[in-house]
């Protein structure tokens, strides 16, 4: 039995059956092909022949050549479903890839900015220009309380109440949370709430935040008006609203250590989801460490 052999009635099958967009079973059969090759380069014509430790040599012989951890686990995906495929057809009584974990790639950690940038980002001049005080109470709420951009977009006004200073959303997973809002945010969205009735064209519009058309304003409207106003502010380093995020987060765990508090407050269903932030804490640490201590040069 040919390598080849099985693989055009398995994407037959993932076509047909179930109704697999045709990029993602071109895919498939791509992964699969070159998986393969890899068996012929290794006089394996059997699929029974391949093992565990096969596919494992398989994964490393991929990274090495320069695929990334994503491409990886997606190939090992197609291996998986393929070898499940051959059980049904009782070609093979076990799946070889089951347990084969791709390769760990470097994390990147998110990109942060120093308190110091965001109060330059949102210092309050006391300006009479409406979009530029809704735009640093967007900005301010963001942080305040650590908003991804679709939970900021979709905060309506019965969903915040600056006396309490609470705020209500609606995250990931269709998951609500309740959250804290610091005293500059409500002083901010105070402010805005007193012109927003000057830009809605609709009593029905419920949006806390909306657009010069008196809608409800979108995500790419929220993230151009940041970079106007970092270009405004003279910072030098780009900022996306979920740097605004990601910088709640550090600036919370410096100061708090709380790592299950910082979690709920993200709304992250795993905790290890928020664990990234702790080694930002400690490059924090790491480069006080450095700036302060008489003898901390440790690096060369």
């Amino acid at each position: 039995m040919k390598p080849e052999k099985y693989l055009e009635d398995y994407i037959q099958v993932l076509r047909s059956e179930k109704y697999y967009s045709p990029h993602t079973c071109k895919n498939y059969s791509r992964d699969l092909k070159n998986f393969a090759q890899y068996l012929a380069a290794n006089a394996i014509d059997n699929w029974t022949d391949v093992n565990y430790s096969l596919v494992s040599t398989y994964t490393a012989h991929r990274f090495r050549n320069g695929l990334k951890s994503r491409s990886i686990q997606r190939e090992l995906s197609s291996i998986r479903g393929f070898y499940q495929y051959l059980i049904r057809r009782g070609v093979m009584k076990s799946n070889p890839a089951m347990e084969v974990a791709a390769p760990k790639s470097e994390q990147l950690l998110p990109k942060t900015c120093d308190a110091e940038q965001i109060g330059r980002l949102l210092q309050d001049q006391e300006n009479d220009n409406a979009l530029l005080i809704r735009d640093l109470a967007m900005f301010e709420l963001m942080y305040s309380s650590g908003l991804r951009l679709a939970e900021l977009v979709g905060i309506d006004l019965n969903h915040i109440d600056p006396g309490q200073q609470q705020l209500i959303v609606t995250g990931k997973g269709n998951k609500t949370r309740y959250l804290p809002i610091g005293s500059k945010a409500v002083k901010a969205v105070r402010r805005w709430l007193k012109l927003r009735a000057d830009f809605f064209r609709d009593e029905g519009e419920q949006a806390l935040f909306i657009s010069k058309q008196g809608k409800r304003i979108s995500p790419r409207n929220v993230q151009i008006r940041l970079n106007q106003l970092v270009k405004k502010r003279s910072i030098d380093q780009h900022l996306s609203p979920h740097a605004l995020r990601h910088s709640f987060a550090t600036h919370m765990l410096e100061s708090s250590g709380d790592l299950r508090a910082v979690q709920e407050l993200l709304g992250h269903a795993n905790i290890k989801t928020t664990q990234i932030y702790t080694h930002l804490d400690f490059q924090h640490l790491a480069n006080v460490y450095d700036a302060a201590h008489p003898r901390a040069k440790r690096r060369s």
